[in-house]
């Protein structure tokens, strides 16, 4: 059955779960929750064993990453990953990879994977949210304000990279070209490099290359002017209703040709932009700046990586979860 956790790719510990989610003109839509749990004394005594984490992937991506569900399970939390419609686990033949017309539509994934997580105790969540999935993730919180304990974004897509007065200089010209043909498809822009950061580093997935090609999905004019809707509405300052920690590189390297320096910085996103749009998501954001990280920090080379992970956990236990507040009823 549908609602069934069976074996996922990525073999044991995970398994998944089909989240139906309808249909659309290009057919069923569905959304595929993956889950890790601790075992043994972890479950019982970890310092997140009432934490639920919910993680969110980026464009042209989909969950790989057990080291960080590792992670979470080592300290007692449960992990959960979300492969979004159209995305991974979640694509379905003669669909228009990643493609969404508007952000709040996955309001429908993570609300089934939230309630799929639910069980008879209250417990509290945290959302986990890579680049786009950042973004995704920030929105939705502040659209459900008291759901989440905490928000962890890494390298959160929350600004255009042209900036807030590129975005506003391209939005009408996006908006009308969406309106005439939103299916229609951009001119390729990604040239790899960032791919091949992963790969000299050791950190890129094996296998599945149609779940996330070398060069990233094919975009178009109706997907753009979501993300630009999302990013105009980051900007006019939104409040997310929790604790956030924004991981990001310590610095950027501009993809226009390959450079030795992009397996150490950020080539897909200026973190400037991005550490100057976090300050409008809510009240208690963290911004750690990673040196040497590259645009998923989680999977930079191993020095930079365990500084993430290590802002990470002093972050939680010290800060954001280090109290055990009363619970209300998830």
């Amino acid at each position: 059955m549908a609602d069934d956790w069976v074996p996922d790719v990525l073999g044991e510990p995970f398994r998944q779960r089909t989240l139906p989610l309808g249909s659309d003109a290009e057919g069923e839509i569905v959304a595929t929750l993956v889950r890790s749990l601790p075992s043994g004394w972890e479950a019982l005594t970890g310092p997140l064993r009432d934490v639920d984490v919910l993680y969110v992937h980026g464009w042209s991506d989909y969950f790989f990453q057990t080291g960080l569900a590792r992670f979470w399970n080592e300290r007692g939390a449960r992990f959960y990953a979300l492969d979004l419609r159209k995305y991974g686990r979640s694509l379905r033949p003669g669909q228009t990879p990643g493609y969404i017309a508007s952000l709040s539509d996955y309001d429908a994934d993570i609300g089934a994977a939230v309630d799929a997580i639910r069980g008879p105790r209250p417990r509290r969540l945290v959302l986990l949210g890579h680049s786009t999935g950042g973004l995704t993730l920030s929105l939705w919180a502040a659209r459900h304000p008291r759901t989440a304990s905490a928000l962890v974004l890494n390298s959160p897509w929350l600004e255009l990279q042209l900036g807030s007065f590129g975005r506003q200089a391209i939005a009408p010209l996006v908006r009308a070209a969406a309106r005439v043909d939103p299916l229609g498809r951009h001119p390729e822009v990604d040239l790899g490099f960032y791919t091949r950061a992963q790969r000299e580093l050791g950190t890129l997935p094996v296998g599945h290359e149609t779940w996330r090609p070398e060069r990233g999905f094919p975009t178009h004019p109706g997907w753009l002017a979501a993300i630009i809707a999302g990013h105009a509405t980051v900007a006019s300052g939104i409040d997310v209703g929790c604790p956030t920690l924004v991981l990001l590189s310590g610095g950027w390297t501009s993809p226009v040709q390959w450079a030795e320096a992009m397996t150490a910085t950020d080539s897909v996103l200026d973190v400037d932009e991005i550490a100057r749009a976090a300050m409008r998501i809510g009240q208690r954001v963290t911004v750690a700046r990673i040196p040497g990280a590259i645009h998923d920090v989680f999977l930079s080379a191993p020095e930079p990586r365990d500084r993430a992970y290590d802002a990470l956990e002093r972050w939680l236990l010290l800060g954001a979860l280090s109290r055990r507040p009363r619970l209300s009823p998830r």
